[in-house]
């Protein structure tokens, strides 16, 4: 079963991207010959056979083992798709999900009584400015591509970008920090990053601006993460105990100390300090 797995993993890997661009010929209104769409049709329904055969056998297994079935679900796609393309397929949903509660004006994971701290402020130019170039791009291309068929391609890529540019800032500000009731403390970058703190865990925390280089997501050797918003930190939590968490593509880490940036970094370290 070990082989079935890794083919019907490295099957998926290779036919995915196949599988997209044929999704985004058709969007585009592009006609491919019909033996070529043929064969393409034709290996991607072998390779979704050979990946319920191997999920089923994953979930028979896990059954078998005691699971219960959502459990052995979980089990058996755990085993076949890649955990970075699962994060990759939830960052997308949520986001879609992200932009109807940004319009409706809704936070997610705000309960009465907790506060909620922003954390888009310096990026939010940054990201709109990446929009407007992406629209005028657009509609440079549009004039400047002599080859319709080349033309439809280029813009449905170039909406299926910007729509997922919105969603990303819009998944930003309706997924805000939050400082419970209770004295918990949830940080978080849009869909892509979750941490919860429990009050138990707190040792200290303090309004500290810095100016860390890096990704999104950095950890150091010493447990130090930093959770960098427009190149910028304002809030350092010092724990008592190091915590678990999960970078964007997957990966596990733990950290002692959290650098982590807010709009208003003395409302959230007020609120925090705060007893319950």
């Amino acid at each position: 079963m070990t082989g079935a797995v890794r083919s019907a993993r490295l099957a998926g890997a290779a036919v995915l991207p196949a599988e997209l661009a044929l999704v985004v010929c058709a969007a585009a209104g592009l006609r491919l010959p019909a033996p070529v769409l043929a064969a393409a049709e034709a290996v991607v329904c072998g390779v979704l056979v050979l990946e319920a055969w191997v999920l089923r056998g994953l979930y028979t297994a896990a059954r078998a083992a005691g699971e219960a079935p959502g459990a052995a679900l979980r089990t058996a796609v755990a085993a076949v798709v890649p955990v970075q393309v699962r994060r990759l397929l939830r960052h997308e949903l949520l986001a879609g999900a992200s932009l109807g509660r940004w319009v409706l004006r809704r936070k997610h994971g705000v309960r009465p009584g907790d506060l909620a701290a922003a954390y888009t402020g310096p990026q939010t130019a940054m990201m709109y400015g990446m929009v407007f170039v992406s629209v005028v791009e657009t509609f440079a291309l549009a004039l400047l591509i002599p080859w319709p068929a080349v033309h439809r391609v280029v813009l449905v890529l170039d909406v299926y970008g910007i729509v997922l540019l919105l969603g990303l800032h819009a998944a930003c500000v309706t997924r805000p920090h939050v400082v419970g009731a209770d004295g918990s403390l949830r940080i978080r970058y849009g869909a892509l990053f979750d941490l919860a703190v429990p009050p138990d865990a707190v040792a200290s925390v303090r309004v500290d601006r810095r100016y860390p280089q890096g990704r999104l997501v950095t950890v150091s050797e010493e447990g130090v993460l930093d959770l960098v918003v427009g190149s910028q930190t304002t809030v350092t939590l010092e724990l008592h105990r190091p915590l678990a968490f999960t970078r964007p593509l997957g990966a596990r880490a733990t950290a002692r100390t959290v650098r982590f940036h807010a709009d208003d970094p003395h409302a959230l370290v007020g609120a925090l300090r705060r007893p319950a």
